[in-house]
């Protein structure tokens, strides 16, 4: 079968915020002008908006983390008839359960299997093996290889890296920021879901030693999530909205992060974080917990630091490192932007995945 005869279903758990749902995005956007039609199907969310502007549709089905019995019948009914309504030639899981409706579905059926493992886990060996041994795997980093090949007994893994455009230099100056900048404050921003997996409430303890050492220094978070109003809470004891400020929120990440001086990313765990990705295709230095993925991204004072996580003393320090050494910044962000150029381009993900689909799926480009 050509390649631009393809129907690819992406079947994903939500297209909320986060990175998986950016991935599926980037997929959306790689594969449209190369295959006859891509559909997406998942429990909905903010990013079906862009998905329908690229003109594809997204069918609405129960959230497959709900695992009773009325929603697995329900969930196989609706994707069963995705697939037959539509032709689909190509299924892309990017969730394990959605992984284990399409092995229950596709049965005999020509049709291409894929996943693409978004994160590390321990648990449900049984049911991850019974998901992903018909499919053609791929995983967003070593550690998310290495983790299938070691827990789960899964073999033939393809890496293939998450990526982030370059900045295309459009975005708009945030007036909030912006003051502070003139006033001489040194921004310190975190990205991500307000969850617990982001760590963010070891960010916040962290502020009271860094101001002590440098008020001027700023604590900026974007984002939102679960977990906002016991994190502005947290903020309300320990300090205040003027030092450490929540925007929200953003669509333009590159282009906030660009505002900042540097980041850091306080996770308890990656599969492969975009946002060290994002900061780097900026020029910014990242301060990460050594979890799964992020160390496959940050080298340690090299174009960046590596820090444990749970630990707010040593983002203290590291941030309080930058904060009184401009030239250490600068020399670690010129590793960061060379970082990127070498490894997690945009046009390096896009070529792995389409030379994916050709090689395993049975798939032919235009010969």
């Amino acid at each position: 079968m050509e390649l631009q005869q393809a129907n690819v279903l992406f079947f994903t758990r939500t297209m909320k915020l986060g990175g998986t749902e950016n991935v599926v995005l980037q997929l959306c956007e790689i594969f449209k002008p190369l295959v006859n039609k891509i559909i997406v199907c998942s429990c909905g969310g903010v990013n079906v908006k862009k998905i329908s502007a690229m003109g594809i549709t997204h069918y609405e089905i129960p959230d497959i983390e709900q695992k009773t019995p009325a929603v697995i019948f329900k969930t196989l009914s609706i994707v069963k008839e995705i697939i037959e309504k539509e032709q689909i030639t190509v299924i892309h899981t990017h969730h394990r359960m959605a992984a284990f409706y399409t092995r229950l579905l596709i049965g005999k059926k020509k049709i291409a299997f894929f996943n693409t493992s978004h994160n590390t886990f321990t648990d449900k060996v049984r049911l991850t093996r019974f998901a992903y041994q018909k499919a053609h795997l791929i995983a967003c980093g070593s550690m998310v290889k290495k983790n299938l090949e070691e827990i789960y007994n899964l073999h033939d893994v393809a890496v293939i890296h998450n990526a982030v455009k370059p900045y295309d230099n459009t975005g708009e100056n945030i007036p909030q920021l912006q003051k502070l900048k003139a006033k001489g404050c040194v921004l310190v921003g975190n990205v991500g879901r307000l969850s617990e997996q982001k760590g963010m409430e070891y960010f916040l303890e962290s502020y009271p030693a860094v101001k002590k050492v440098c008020p001027n220094v700023k604590y900026i978070i974007i984002g939102d999530g679960e977990d906002k109003e016991k994190l502005l809470h947290q903020r309300d004891r320990i300090s205040n909205e003027d030092d450490i400020i929540f925007l929200g929120y953003r669509n333009d990440i590159q282009n906030v992060i660009r505002q900042l001086d540097f980041v850091v990313l306080s996770s308890l765990w990656e599969g492969l974080p975009l946002t060290p990705i994002e900061a780097f295709s900026v020029g910014k230095t990242v301060i990460g917990t050594a979890v799964d993925g992020t160390v496959e991204i940050i080298e340690d004072n090299k174009n960046g630091f590596l820090i444990p996580p749970k630990n707010s003393s040593a983002i203290a320090e590291k941030v309080i490192l930058l904060a009184e050494n401009p030239d250490l910044c600068s020399k670690l962000e010129q590793k960061a932007r060379e970082t990127y150029q070498k490894n997690f381009s945009f046009e390096r993900l896009a070529e792995n995945y389409v030379d994916a689909y050709k090689n395993w799926g049975n798939i032919s480009g235009n010969n």
